[in-house]
């Protein structure tokens, strides 16, 4: 998986199937964790990739007609997990149009997707990971 940030410009998240490669480019650094210890698979990554079980992982379900699609709030079921709260906008068609989690922090991580391609030919290098020249480089995980 590969995410090109718009906002902070330059932030890329990049997984390989083995490892997460985040580069912060206002602070010139790269975190690198194996991807089963990301954080961020816990909750809009684990969803995208199927891994998500809304029975097994979360309470009180809410969900609510959205435009032609629908939103789904939920709480997790444990207390260990860094958010305390998810939301999906999902189409009429079931594309994924939103992700938004809020954390117990209240920070907010918001994903919007459009323009949806299912298993588009791309270029297996996009999926590797260059570490930018001068980078500091955090290994977490480890």
């Amino acid at each position: 998986m590969r995410w090109e940030y718009s906002q902070p410009k330059g932030k890329l998240w990049i997984s390989d199937g083995k490892r997460v490669s985040m580069f912060l480019p206002e602070e010139n650094r790269v975190e690198q964790s194996p991807l089963k210890e990301s954080d961020d698979m816990r909750a809009p990554l684990a969803f995208l990739l199927g891994k998500l079980h809304f029975d097994k992982e979360f309470r009180n379900l809410q969900s609510r007609p959205e435009g032609t699609g629908i939103r789904i709030q939920a709480e997790p079921k444990i207390d260990t997990l860094p958010y305390s709260q998810v939301e999906f906008v999902i189409s009429a068609h079931n594309e994924i149009r939103e992700v938004k989690v809020t954390g117990f922090d209240k920070s907010i991580l918001f994903y919007s997707f459009d323009q949806e391609k299912m298993n588009p030919a791309v270029d297996p290098k996009l999926f590797q990971f260059k570490i930018p020249p001068g980078a500091e480089v955090v290994e977490n995980g480890q």
